[in-house]
Order: structure tokens, then sequence, then C-alpha cells
């Protein structure tokens, strides 16, 4: 069996990859876990050495990933080459605080001495997507590593050549070769390398169905797992927002890797009042981005990933329109070979609709009439998905408020699109997840909170 990789922009077959064994993969798995068991000895300065060495492999070769995400899954290279940096980032991010987050802390009590310890827990299974190939894979494994865990990637079965470049990174940085492992499997071995009493915890990245299968396993194996899972981000703009800033900022939000991006804008959530000026500019916005060869520097909007996912859009489209919903731009599926699809704006998008109640995992944005804030909020909770979330006022005051207290997301930001940061906490609420990435949260969430008492 192997897993074969096409080409987005023409749909020809590039490679094909040898899956994993079923005895090679126990294999792995064993020899990960006597890696982690040696690793977990070494002290955070040893790890941060080779932490920042992959940093700057990262960005010594930037330019040769960004041509390995666009050949594989389609993403402009101009974008894949910020993935690496932005990957870099992170390593080094963890290589200065690890030892910080992981201090032991003192708790005053009646004994001589109590403190809470955080040790690693061992394998951690990491089942990844291929929207964001590398940086999805290194916001797990630059605190997992650093936190003397092992990992072993399970990674989508479209960036196989991702994901042995992730892990020939991490070797050639020094890592110890069984510490971190590529898994060339299919979806339907992932069960098992859950099930093996020597993996310990699991994270996912990926759709809610997905989720809710690796969350069984996991919790029938009483494992840990971290879940961040499908977005429908809605971006409330009020009536006293700075228009021509919201209008460049909801775009570049929505069009980001093409549009498949669990935290890109996808409901665009806007008061009546302003509701025709923001479409206009809006739509102008989005018809000048330039749709292309992910190749070229000047490219917008690459393929999507897959043909059966452009597809499906497609089909969210047109029920949508169906339905009701107003279609003012795009919406039409190109003459070329590749799996493209045009920025596409709907409007006068409703409940019911597919624009409205789905993950638009694409360049389509859904524009939804409200009537007042209270009307926007309550639209914008109306939602299975809480991922992320955005407002914009020019009543900071207002939108903190609002973004605190009202908005329900694991993130919600001002005036800004939502991105993850490696300093601050990343993850969802409802069906897009639990548990958090990125900062002190994450590296925490594979570690033995350890209780030490001394009488």
């Amino acid at each position: 069996m192997s897993l074969t990789v096409v080409d987005p922009t023409s749909g020809a077959t590039l490679e094909k990859y040898p899956e994993t064994s079923p005895s090679e993969l126990v294999s792995i798995i064993e020899r990960a876990d006597a890696a982690h068991r040696a690793w977990r000895r070494t002290d955070f300065a040893h790890r941060a050495e080779r932490m920042r060495r992959a940093a700057d492999i990262l960005r010594d070769r930037a330019d040769a990933f960004a041509r390995l995400m666009a050949r594989e899954m389609g993403k402009p290279v101009r974008q894949g080459k910020g993935e690496a940096e932005k990957c870099a980032w992170v390593c080094e991010y963890y290589a200065e605080h690890a030892e910080a987050f992981q201090a032991p802390q003192d708790i005053e009590t009646d004994a001589r001495r109590s403190y809470v310890a955080f040790e690693p827990l061992g394998v951690v299974l990491a089942i990844m997507p291929w929207n964001f190939p590398f940086w999805q894979v290194f916001r797990f494994a630059a605190p997992a590593l650093m936190a003397g865990n092992a990992g072993l990637l399970k990674h989508a079965s479209n960036v196989p050549g991702c994901a042995r470049a992730i892990e020939e990174i991490l070797h050639e940085a020094g890592f110890p070769s069984d510490l971190f492992r590529t898994l060339i499997i299919g979806n339907e071995a992932v069960a098992g390398v859950i099930e093996h009493p020597l993996v310990r915890a699991a994270t996912l990245t990926g759709s809610t169905p997905a989720g809710r299968a690796v969350a069984s396993k996991a919790g029938e194996m009483l494992k840990k797992t971290v879940l961040e899972l499908g977005g429908s981000d809605a971006y409330v703009v009020l009536e006293d927002a700075d228009l021509d800033a919201t209008v460049a900022t909801c775009a570049t939000s929505r069009l980001i890797n093409s549009g498949q991006s669990c935290i890109a804008a996808k409901r665009f959530v806007v008061v009546e009042s302003v509701r025709r000026e923001f479409e206009r500019a809006f739509v102008e916005r989005m018809r000048a981005a330039k749709m292309g060869d992910p190749m070229q520097q000047d490219t917008d909007i690459g393929p999507m990933a897959r043909h059966d996912l452009r597809d499906d859009l497609h089909r969210q489209v047109q029920e949508s329109v169906a339905q009701g919903a107003r279609l003012v731009l795009g919406g039409a599926v190109p003459d070329d070979p590749g799996a493209y699809y045009p920025a596409t704006v709907l409007t006068d998008v409703r409940k019911g609709m597919p624009a409205y109640d789905e993950e638009l995992f694409g360049p389509v944005a859904a524009i939804i009439p409200a009537q007042d804030e209270a009307d926007a909020i309550r639209i914008a909770n109306d939602s299975v998905f809480g991922l992320g979330a955005a407002v914009f006022t020019r009543d900071l005051v207002r939108g903190q408020r609002i973004a605190e207290k009202e908005i329900e997301a694991g993130a919600c930001f001002v005036n800004a699109f939502v991105k993850s940061d490696p300093r601050l906490p990343f993850g969802g609420i409802k069906e897009s997840g639990y548990g958090r990435e990125l900062a002190d949260f994450g590296i925490r969430e594979f570690v033995n909170i350890k209780t030490v008492y001394i009488s």
C-alpha cells in the first residue's frame, strides 16, 4: 500500500510513498518510548540548542519548504515562506521559555516543602492536517519535545513530503532519530496507534468528525487528548467601525491560505446601517485578489488542496443560493484542470443555509445582516463552532467588552484578524475542540502536573 500525492494545480500524480508496515509501526513506537526515557533526563539547555538549530534550518531553507508546500497542497509560495519562518519563531520561543514554563512551583502548606512539578508523559501522537503542513506540526513539536516528550507524526495523506521534511529537519538539528518519527499511514491505522500502551496521549488538528473519532478511541483507552477542530469564525462589523481598515482586514483574513484555514474569517456579521457600504468595498477587495499558479510570488489564491474539497465548497455555494442567498462575486468553477475556486461573496445569508450553518473551507465569504449590536452578537454565537472571532469598532472599550464577555470563542480579536501566536494560547470551545496549544498553557497539556509533598 502507498499514499499518492496529486498535484492540485493539474490533477497529475506527483509521487507515491509506501505506507509504514504494522511491524515497523510497533518498532517505531517502542524505539520512541526508549528515546523519550533518555531524552527526559537531558537538561533544558541541551534541548534548546537543538531547537534553535531547527529554527536556523527552517529559515535557511524557507524557499524550498514553501515550494514543497505549494507542490503538495497548493499554498502560494509567498505564504509558504512565511509559514516556515513562523515555525522558526515557535522553535526559538520554546527554546527560550520552556525551562521557566516547566519550573517547579512552590506552594505553601503545612509540609516542610510542597510544590508542583511538571514531568513529560512520554510518546505523544500528533494527527495533523494539510492546510498548514509545517506550522501545525511545529506548534505541537516544539513544546512537546522541549517538555521531554517523544513525538509521532501522522500527517495528512496528501502531504507526506512535508511530513518527511519535518522529520529530517529535527534529525539534522540534533534531536535523537527515534524521538520524532513520521508515520506514513492511513486514517484506518490511527486507532491502533492510540491503543498501543506506550502511546500516552494524542493531539489532533482537523475536522470535527475526526476529532470525535480520536476522542472516542482515546477516551476508551483513558488517554489525554487536545483537539483543535473546525471553525466558522464570525467577524462582527459595528456601525462605528473604520470601514476602510475593516474591509482590508476582513478580506485578508478570508483569503489566507486560499481560504483554507480554521481561523479564517468566514461569517461577516454586519449591522444593517453600514452593510451596503461594507459589501461594496469588500467585494472590490475580494475581486482584486489574484488567483493563479502557487509557485508565482504575486499569487494570492492558489488551487484548493484537493478537487473533492473544491467540489464540496461549490455545492455549499449552490445550495445557499438556491435557498435565497445572493451571489455577488465568483461562484463558478473555472475551466482550468486544477482544483481552483475563485474569490466568492454571498450576501443576504440566513440561518438554514450551508453558508450560515457550515464551515466554508475555501475562498468564500458569507455576509449576514444584523439589526444592531445585540443582534450581531446573537448571530455570531449562533454556531456549533467556537474557535475564533473578531469585532470591529472605533470604541475600544466597547470592543473589549464584546470580545471578553459576549463572544463565545477561544479567541476574539478587536480590529484585527484572528491569528495564532506562540506567546498566546490557541484553541476552541464547543465543536471547535478543547485544550490549548502554544504559550505556557500549550507546553503543559502533555505533562504530568505532579504534586510533591515533603514532610
